[in-house]
């Protein structure tokens, strides 16, 4: 279980992390102003497990890959959404950090509720409630439990 940050659409990655911070030489050091423009006491309220929810498109603008890992650092257990940008998709599963694709749950949640999922079943439970997310493919579900592309791609060659 885990609490519901809400986000409404079109939420870019200068929203997630300005630009500005890329400027840090670490993740740690950047996560403390992870969206600073929107809810400027996120990175002091969010908590390991907790979870972001958003309309449609999240993630669009740049490419920058820190944008998903400013929100895994902060303990992010993954992020849902009505759609998302391809390339904060793909840089979120490369890093490991679940994006899932769940239609109907933005509309029946609120900030603060609290929430779990099923990775492996494509499910969220908020408010006595399931709700059918995209399931994702055997192997990125790999990738994902093995902390990312890279990290899954060193434990093959081991």
């Amino acid at each position: 279980m885990g609490r519901v940050f809400r986000f409404d659409q079109d939420v870019d990655t200068d929203q997630i992390i300005a630009s500005q911070y890329l400027l840090y030489p670490t993740i740690d050091e950047m996560k403390v102003h992870t969206f600073e423009s929107l809810n400027g006491d996120f990175a002091k309220e969010v908590r390991p497990g907790d979870f972001v929810v958003a309309s449609d498109n999240f993630g669009c603008g740049s490419s920058r890959e820190q944008a998903a890992s400013v929100l895994k650092a902060l303990g992010v257990k993954a992020v849902f959404a009505r759609s998302f940008a391809r390339i904060f998709y793909r840089n979120a599963i490369n890093i490991g950090l679940p994006a899932i694709v769940c239609r109907d749950l933005y509309d029946h949640v609120r900030e603060g509720d609290q929430i779990s999922f099923d990775l492996e079943g494509g499910k969220v439970f908020a408010n006595g409630q399931e709700y059918a997310c995209t399931a994702l493919p055997v192997h990125l579900q790999k990738i994902l439990n093995q902390g990312g592309l890279i990290a899954s791609l060193d434990k093959e060659d081991a």
